[in-house]
């Protein structure tokens, strides 16, 4: 149970996300155009909170609840997706000040400047040296990288040459922290969707990363709030993306019904109607409320479940984390089916690059690509569901 204090932070945070909303909408774009966020718009979000929710208060973030994470997403993603996707990225990331030791995550997270990107996918290489890590890698995805006071990359640990083994036999893989100094920006990000996020590849070449500048999710975090208890939670502020999306669409068509006339038939002696006297958009708009609300309710219900266990530090159930990642799922496969629904009842009024259901269904689509939400990822929940190993560390 949240107290009032932590109710009213929420409560704050989230009607400061909805005042940015006319601001970061005349720089949509601009977002678009630059293929990055503006400078305002990242000040704002610095300033609004957005990119540290899950650090450590003890080093200057929110360490907000994760319904909180995803409310403040699912929000600044209605307004424009491309800045729900950064703040996203960065709490997400920022989960990293609870493993790291605290004089170090001081130095990374307690600045009024922060923010992060990159990615914790290992297909970089990290040579044991001493003192740390040669780190090499080409890296894609490093959504607001231009804006980034730190990037982080996830690297397959070698010694010797050969991959270094723990004691399941997995390779040793550890998530390296650089400076933005070390990171080469290559200018790759030219996508269907999400054009704001300024999501380029970064290339690191032989940089040294000293041993406390790393961490792995499978270590016990330095921090103990009830937040990092569970290291998949990381992954919460995702469902927020495609819950803010969905509800701009069919906002965007109930706007658009009250204006829009539709063909006449040449069978009929009728004139033109608008959109929202067709019974057709009626059943189209009712479904596609139904659908985002049912996916919404689980994604909160279920977060609301898995937080009240955590905060009695009580372990989570194989079907808590089963349910997780389905929720994290659902709520992209859902939500691209109402934009896409959506797009088609505004028919030819949604192909131009004027309309907002343009954007929006571009950005949905990419958006339900990324890795976390594929449909194969159904499987390891699948198989906790019938009492087996998930074969995933990250479950």
């Amino acid at each position: 149970m949240a107290t009032q204090s932590s109710s009213q932070a929420a409560s704050g945070i989230i009607a400061a996300a909805q005042a940015l909303g006319p601001m970061i909408q005349e720089s949509a774009s601009t977002m678009e155009a630059e293929r990055r966020l503006p400078a305002k718009v990242v000040e704002a979000l610095r300033a609004l909170g957005a990119f540290r929710m899950a650090v450590p208060r003890a080093y200057g973030g929110l360490e907000l609840d994760p319904v909180t994470q995803v409310r403040v997403v699912e929000e600044l993603s209605r307004i424009n997706g491309s800045v729900g996707w950064c703040a996203m990225i960065s709490s997400a990331g920022s989960f990293a000040g609870a493993f790291l030791a605290p004089p170090v995550a001081r130095r990374f997270f307690g600045h009024d400047n922060f923010s992060l990107a990159g990615q914790v996918v290992p297909v970089g290489r990290a040579d044991v040296v001493d003192g740390g890590y040669r780190v090499t890698g080409r890296y894609r995805f490093g959504s607001g990288c231009q804006h980034a006071s730190m990037i982080i990359g996830g690297c397959v640990v070698f010694e010797g040459g050969t991959p270094r083994r723990m004691a399941n036999d997995r390779p040793e893989v550890r998530v390296m922290v650089f400076p933005p100094s070390a990171c080469q920006i290559l200018d790759t990000w030219y996508t269907t969707g999400l054009a704001g996020t300024g999501s380029n590849d970064y290339l690191v070449n032989d940089h040294f990363v000293p041993s406390e500048e790393s961490w792995s999710f499978l270590e016990r975090p330095q921090c103990t709030g009830a937040l990092y208890r569970f290291a998949p939670l990381f992954l919460v502020p995702h469902a927020g993306v495609p819950l803010g999306i969905a509800r701009a669409a069919i906002d965007a068509v109930a706007e658009l019904a009250s204006r829009k006339e539709l063909m006449p038939d040449p069978h009929k002696l009728m004139a033109s109607r608008l959109l929202r006297d067709d019974s057709r958009a009626h059943e189209a708009l009712a479904i596609a409320e139904g659908s985002l609300a049912s996916a919404r309710s689980f994604a909160y219900s279920s977060l609301e479940e898995l937080w009240a266990t955590l905060e009695r530090g009580d372990k989570l159930s194989p079907r808590q984390r089963a349910m997780y990642r389905i929720m994290l799922i659902t709520v992209h496969r859902v939500a691209k089916e109402v934009v896409t629904t959506m797009y088609d009842l505004a028919a030819t009024s949604a192909i131009y690059r004027s309309h907002p259901l343009d954007r929006l269904m571009r950005d949905i689509t990419t958006a339900s690509q990324h890795g976390v939400v594929h449909p194969k990822m159904y499987r390891p929940a699948g198989r906790m569901l019938l009492g087996l190993e998930p074969g995933d560390p990250m479950f």
